[in-house]
């Protein structure tokens, strides 16, 4: 059985979906043809997706074509789980980018063209039959943006301005659907002239694949249709052809021709480059080899943990013993499963190059190797950083052991959000790749977890610390209430330290006015209060205290009242030290086209940002380097995606704190001061 497996990508809403279910439907995989509208196709079955009506997960389904098998993994459109595809990007041979005939080159186009960089890759032209579209100027504009390695291998048939037909360039055929069938059509002279046409753009690509090819290309010889089958193939492995396809799903108009491209033109598992090591060595991966399993995705659902695999080497059968290469630790494979959508059906083994699920593993997770003999780790997955962040917290009490619970689980599904108990702001922050994901997670702790959540802004870890130093500073703690009292008063010298965050404590105490046993005890003191600091109560940093006088009473000073006397020397000394309130600052890096810069600079210079420097990385992109206050940065993913209209990424990691401008500062102060009062 031969067999492919191909991602579906694309910008959301471009038919992907669709297309996935028009594939099953025309080769008996479903009896009916779902609709992403009515909430019934067999790729988006989770509530989410069918509540929103987008994809949310990457979903694979097998679609039998005579004697082969495609593996086709529908991903999503939307940039918030770009994790996704590149999920069913590691596992597939083959990427196929859906581009709209009414929308033509979109981000999502651009940016799945970018992701297959390094893979063999095919275009599908969508919904051609409806109103306002124009195949010719969409793939014109695809071939001008994406190079001349894009060529079409199907086309449209019009009739007026209906698309009611497609023709194979191949073989020269026309064809049209009808109610799930297709049928051969006569062509009119009119397409006979643009097939010509089409024919001499790909015979041109198909040239360069072969140098015998080419020759009989410049004699001016028509290649037979086994020759194009041949070079479009040889181009496709090598990346320098990029077949187009067209059609419509909803219809089937083309949806064959496609699945008989996948077969005759994609590259079969272990033709598209060896497999890679997790360092970057590359690894022999065929049928005969030892049996090797890369797990690509996990699924956790009331029935338990499924993790999708792909037989990179050897083949397997169930009851099968492979040991974990992260681990070390061994794993029977019993239960294995292929599945379509939400259903599954038991089976009892996999060809090499197939993709599957296995249920009840102990100790495997996604990006894991699976292997037997002396197969070794393969390359495993790179997510982006997560770059959007959001507090989360139960509306009522008692639903924080939940809502961690309930996001630790759905992390296990997906590796691009991370969470964090940050015990400066007493808050849970989690971070992912955008707003709809985060929203989709708080969704899910609900319907999941029964924990209903709310969100607002992460707060940010202000510092304070003093910039003057002030001497002399007393700490009187005296107490007599019958008995032994307490007594303990300290003289103070604070001032600016510049070598280190933490409190520098020293003493200088002369002629035993402090005992010296005390001194831990002032010292104490004074560590208890440097967590809150004396304008908004934020930790205190670059601190340096000197002990340089006191008076003790032999009966009543004790550790206690010298701890008490720091503190209130503390809170006398400090406001008049010239406090002020630092701001955490970060490193921003933003990769954009250049159309976009002006845009770019402009709004890193209203987020009170320091542009460091401009870097270009390839044609039409640069880097732009800048310094942009944390505080500042709680929205950026949204706003990029609103600048750049989807096309800019960026990265911000803690760089150092630095003094917060006045205006700045009494906001701050005024904000904590409201947060007390709550």
């Amino acid at each position: 059985m031969e067999i492919r497996n191909v991602c579906l990508m694309g910008h959301g809403g471009e038919g992907k979906t669709s297309l996935a279910e028009s594939m099953l439907f025309l080769t008996g995989g479903a009896d009916r043809l779902g609709k992403v509208t009515d909430g019934n196709t067999v790729c988006d079955f989770d509530p989410e997706e069918i509540r929103r009506k987008i994809s949310i997960s990457a979903t694979p389904v097998p679609v039998r074509l005579g004697t082969g098998k495609i593996n086709v993994i529908d991903t999503p459109g939307y940039f918030d789980f770009t994790g996704e595809v590149l999920q069913a990007l590691r596992v597939a041979e083959t990427g196929i980018i859906t581009a709209g005939a009414k929308s033509g080159l979109s981000v999502g186009t651009e940016k799945a063209w970018k992701l297959c960089k390094n893979k063999p890759k095919m275009i599908y032209i969508s919904k051609i039959d409806e109103e306002n579209s124009d195949f010719s100027s969409t793939f014109s504009t695809l071939r001008d943006a994406l190079g001349i390695s894009v060529c079409p291998v199907v086309i449209p048939a019009t009739d007026g301005d209906r698309v009611e037909s497609v023709v194979d360039i191949v073989s020269g055929k026309a064809y049209k659907s009808s109610g799930g069938k297709v049928d051969e059509i006569p062509l009119s002279d009119e397409m006979k002239v643009k097939i010509d046409e089409a024919l001499s753009v790909l015979s041109e690509n198909v040239a360069e694949t072969d140098e015998a090819l080419m020759e009989k290309f410049f004699e001016g010889e028509p290649f037979t249709k086994e020759e194009l089958i041949k070079g479009i193939r040889a181009g496709v492995a090598a990346g320098s052809l990029c077949p187009v396809f067209c059609g419509s799903a909803v219809t089937g108009l083309g949806t064959e021709l496609l699945l008989q491209g996948i077969m005759d033109y994609a590259p079969a598992p272990g033709e598209a480059g060896q497999e890679l090591d997790a360092s970057g060595k590359e690894l022999k991966a065929s049928p005969d080899g030892d049996t090797a399993l890369f797990v690509y995705k996990t699924l956790i659902d009331q029935y338990g943990k499924f993790s999708f695999f792909k037989v990179v080497s050897g083949s397997l059968a169930a009851d099968t013993v492979l040991t974990n290469s992260r681990t070390g630790g061994s794993e029977k494979i019993s239960n294995l499963f292929v599945t379509q959508g939400k259903d599954r059906q038991s089976v009892r083994e996999f060809a090499f190059g197939d993709i599957g699920a296995v249920s009840k593993l102990s100790d495997t997770s996604t990006g894991d190797t699976l292997c037997a003999g002396n197969a070794g780790a393969l390359r495993g997955i790179d997510f982006p950083e997560p770059c959007y962040s959001l507090a989360f917290s139960p509306k009522q009490k008692g639903g924080e052991e939940k809502i961690s619970q309930g996001l630790g689980r759905m992390g296990e599904e997906d590796l691009t959000f991370i969470l964090k108990n940050d015990a400066e702001t007493h808050q849970l922050v989690v971070s992912g790749q955008g707003d709809i994901q985060l929203d989709i997670l708080c969704s899910r702790l609900k319907s999941k977890f029964g924990v209903e959540v709310e969100t607002e802004a992460p707060r940010v870890a202000y510092r304070e610390k003093i910039r003057k130093k002030v001497t002399g500073i007393e700490g009187k703690h005296k107490k007599q209430s019958g008995g032994s009292g307490q007594f303990g008063v300290v003289y103070m010298t604070f001032e600016p330290n510049d070598e280190s965050e933490e409190l520098v404590f020293e003493e200088t105490v002369v002629g035993g006015s402090v005992p010296k046993n005390f001194y831990p005890a002032v010292e104490k003191g004074l560590r208890g209060c440097v967590s809150h600091g004396v304008l908004a109560g934020y930790p205190m940093v670059f601190l340096k205290a000197t002990l340089t006088d006191g008076k003790y009473h032999p009966v009543d000073s004790n550790e206690v009242a010298f701890k008490t006397a720091a503190s209130l020397a503390y809170k006398a000394g400090l406001p008049q030290a010239s406090p002020v309130i630092l701001e955490p600052l970060g490193a921003l890096k933003v990769s954009i086209p250049d159309q976009y810069m002006g845009d770019i600079m402009g709004d890193i210079s209203k987020r009170r940002g320091r542009v460091m420097g401009m870097n270009p990385i390839e044609d039409g992109w640069q880097v732009v380097d800048a310094e942009v206050p944390m505080a500042e940065m709680s929205a950026y993913a949204i706003d990029l995606r609103s600048m750049t209209q989807g096309r800019g990424s960026f990265t911000v990691k803690f760089e150092r704190y630095e003094e917060t401008p006045g205006d700045i500062q009494q906001r701050v102060i005024e904000e904590a001061k409201a947060m007390a009062e709550e």
